[in-house]
């Protein structure tokens, strides 16, 4: 599908900003920065905005959701918003039972875990119309990021779209609820594999429309977010996963925007040992935890792929010089990859304090690097 007009990367709006940039392997002058979860529970005004309205309604109502993405930009002077939503917003769009339990997590009414549940998903579809407000929120967000000064250029700061990926949409349904070790997921990847398969394409053509939609209505890059791939084999990542993804960027891979695909990243937590597989799938950048150095990750890569990442979160609780210190490694180790966009090796923790944030994202820019 060819986007060719009013969109910020057809328009040249963010194509030359410094992410986007560097997400298409250049190295800008500037080192850019984002943080996973920066818009959220570690900014005040996110908790005064958010009072009283629960996380699912907050992601659905576009006023809310474009202003929540907005307000870390306007605070920390960060190179991109990351679009405000959660892995199972999708699920809910799609008429899942699941909400957001406070203190827990994501939990399902019920569970998905045998040939007739996954069968009685063929029922739900994401459609444009449950999609609407998600497109919303973010032409309302690319036109607020227009109106502010941009890092690089007036106007210039992109939106990263956001996913879950396949297999944490399905750990999550089948297990019912947030799980530490997906003993139910991967017990049914194995025993049950053709029922996996169903809810793994079904799951993956929920993130692949949920993706799409949001690059359609204004993103610059997409990132698809594997919370729980760390958690298998590269073996069983390969076999019963890697395709799902693959399958699940299809749509987004095949948008022309501007003459030139969207760019995608992929990140996942304890995944160093499937950097590899997770380029394979079909993203540009591979976003790296703070357990992986950059410099091991870009030698698996072949020094051939812009990464993301990835100060260790537990940082922002140092001193100063600690944490700066800190970051100026990252930065170093980041020169071995074509390009670098500095990150977290996770999301925001909602206790750091947002100063930390801002001043970090100042080192990062006004470090020079050789």
């Amino acid at each position: 599908m060819n986007i060719t007009s009013g969109h910020p990367l057809s328009d040249g709006t963010t194509e030359n900003s410094r992410i986007v940039r560097a997400f298409r392997g250049d190295r800008p002058d500037v080192t850019p920065v984002w943080f996973m979860r920066q818009a959220g529970r570690s900014l005040p005004e996110y908790r005064e905005l958010r009072a009283g309205t629960g996380m699912i309604e907050s992601c659905l109502r576009p006023d809310l959701a474009s202003e929540i993405t907005l307000q870390p930009v306007r605070r920390h002077g960060v190179d991109a918003g990351i679009f405000f939503s959660d892995i199972v917003v999708p699920l809910r769009l799609a008429g899942v039972d699941v909400d957001i339990a406070p203190g827990v997590g994501p939990v399902l009414g019920s569970p998905v875990r045998t040939a007739d549940d996954v069968a009685r998903l063929g029922d739900l579809q994401l459609t444009d119309a449950a999609l609407a407000p998600v497109a919303e929120a973010v032409a309302l967000t690319v036109a607020g990021l227009a109106e502010l000064p941009g890092a690089s250029g007036e106007g210039d700061t992109p939106l990263i779209g956001f996913a879950g990926a396949p297999f944490t949409l399905a750990a999550y349904m089948v297990e019912g609820r947030p799980s530490r070790d997906h003993l139910a997921a991967r017990a049914m990847m194995h025993g049950q594999p053709e029922v996996w398969d169903a809810l793994l394409r079904w799951c993956a053509n929920v993130t692949g429309h949920f993706l799409t939609a949001q690059v359609r209505a204004g993103a610059s890059a997409a990132q698809l977010f594997d919370s729980w791939a760390g958690s298998l084999s590269l073996a069983d990542y390969e076999r019963h996963v890697a395709p799902y993804s693959t399958l699940a960027l299809r749509e987004v891979r095949s948008l022309d925007v501007g003459g030139r695909p969207v760019p995608v990243i992929h990140f996942g937590t304890s995944t160093g040992h499937l950097l590899t597989a997770m380029r394979d799938v079909g993203a540009d950048v591979v976003g790296v935890d703070h357990r992986t150095p950059l410099s091991e990750a870009s030698t698996m890569l072949g020094d051939a792929v812009p990464l993301q990442g990835n100060i260790d979160p537990a940082m922002l609780f140092t001193p100063e010089d600690v944490l700066h210190a800190h970051a100026r490694e990252v930065l170093a180790q980041g020169r071995q990859a074509p390009a670098h966009v500095v990150n977290l090796g996770h999301g925001v923790p909602p206790d750091t304090d947002p100063a930390v944030l801002t001043r970090l994202v100042q080192v990062v820019h006004e470090t020079a690097l050789p």
